[in-house]
């Protein structure tokens, strides 16, 4: 048997019994080697003050080992300190009972002590004393998956309308997931994507809403959860637009922008899909931040500002989560090559790409191949990490 420190209070009891036997003394003699005459002769024994031979004090005592170790706590007991007082002898033919009762806990430690007490037939306590027992944590091997399979998985794609988010979108149908391509304003490009996926047997449906404003986001979840069902795969491509401003002339404006959509987006959409992963005990949610944090550039103060405020969101969320079955991770792209770079300087990009060992930017798809394997079961064992594609650009 075994018995959690949980299950364990203060004035519980248990008891075993045994009776000692010739063969006893003598294995004990075998196993210590302890031969002392008082043990093993009766001449000798005749002519001290117990009269006949005594059994080993220790032989009794042995069996608090068995009481321990099989009854409280049971399996998983680390017997690490005893107390003894023998107080009668013991000999062969005695019944001796072992009794154990829990006398405190120590929580922090998993610790019990417990108060001994061994008994003859004649009810006279023997040996008594103090054992300290630590309840070994039991570590459970993983349990095998048992939900829905990934053609049944649900992912939402925040900016699934963008150059990063309409790849991620084709890379998790390819992975057999549901598809729910979110915009805010450009529907046309949405609309595409879901009939590009569409059209080769993939199910998706376009969504829309302002992330900033919690009313839509949930409307949102809504149309979802009714056509594609429970959202298991949150993936936030989110971004206001870059634009490459000297600090002298921003406004708080410009920083809050990106804020709000990179933070309060980031927590309304965590509030609307958290509940479900919850349920199924099983979740992803990844957040694309950017290279900008590790080697930023001029001019993009409010930008860059916003992306590391949502990586350490995704950090404390990712602890805060862990535990219910839901991984929070994030994607570091360098400059990738989409229409969102489109104010940032030629001379910039050309810059970027020749520091890279791989002599290019990034591409869409080489950032969707890390989302999709951080939405993948392959990547259940990563939290709060941050996988970098940035062609060797910044290496940690």
């Amino acid at each position: 048997m075994r018995m959690k420190f949980e299950d364990v209070y203060v004035g519980l009891t248990a008891e075993i019994t045994h009776t000692l036997t010739t063969e006893d003394v003598t294995r004990f003699i075998e196993l210590t080697g302890d031969n002392n005459r008082l043990h093993t002769d009766p001449e000798f024994a005749s002519h001290t003050t117990f009269k006949k031979p005594v059994a080993h004090g220790m032989l009794g005592a042995s069996f608090i080992s068995t009481l321990i170790g099989t009854k409280l706590p049971g399996d998983g007991a680390l017997w690490f300190s005893q107390t003894l007082e023998f107080l009668l002898p013991a000999r062969v033919g005695d019944t001796l009972t072992l009794s154990a009762e829990v006398t405190s806990k120590d929580s922090t430690n998993q610790v019990i002590d417990l108060k001994i007490n061994i008994t003859n037939q004649n009810h006279q306590t023997i040996t008594r004393g103090l054992a300290k027992v630590k309840i070994i944590k039991i570590i459970e091997k993983p349990i095998a998956k048992t939900g829905r399979s990934p053609s049944h998985k649900t992912a939402l794609v925040i900016g699934g309308s963008g150059g990063i988010g309409s790849a991620v979108c084709a890379a998790l149908a390819n992975a057999g997931l549901h598809v729910a391509v979110h915009y805010f304003k450009n529907a046309t490009s949405a609309e595409a994507t879901v009939s590009r996926l569409t059209s080769i047997g993939h199910t998706a449906i376009s969504c829309n809403a302002d992330i900033t404003e919690v009313r839509e986001v949930t409307g949102m979840m809504q149309h979802i959860e009714k056509h594609l069902g429970t959202v298991s795969v949150l993936v936030n491509c989110s971004t206001a637009t870059i634009a490459s401003i000297p600090f002298n002339n921003l406004t708080w404006q410009d920083v809050a922008k990106h804020l709000d959509n990179q933070i309060k987006g980031a927590f309304h959409l965590a509030h609307a899909v958290v509940p479900g992963m919850e349920k199924q005990q099983h979740g992803k949610i990844i957040n694309i931040i950017s290279q900008f944090l590790e080697a930023p550039p001029a001019n993009q103060l409010p930008y860059i500002t916003a992306k590391g405020a949502l990586m350490g969101f995704s950090r404390a969320l990712a602890f805060d989560l862990a535990l219910k079955g839901i991984q929070v991770n994030m994607v570091s792209p360098s400059i990738t090559d989409t229409d969102l770079i489109e104010n940032i300087p030629e001379r910039a990009k050309l810059i970027t790409a020749a520091r890279t060992p791989a002599r290019r930017l990034a591409t869409p798809q080489d950032v969707a191949n890390a989302v999709a394997f951080l939405a993948s079961e392959q990547s259940d064992f990563l939290c709060g990490e941050t996988i970098r594609v940035n062609g060797g650009q910044v290496m940690i």
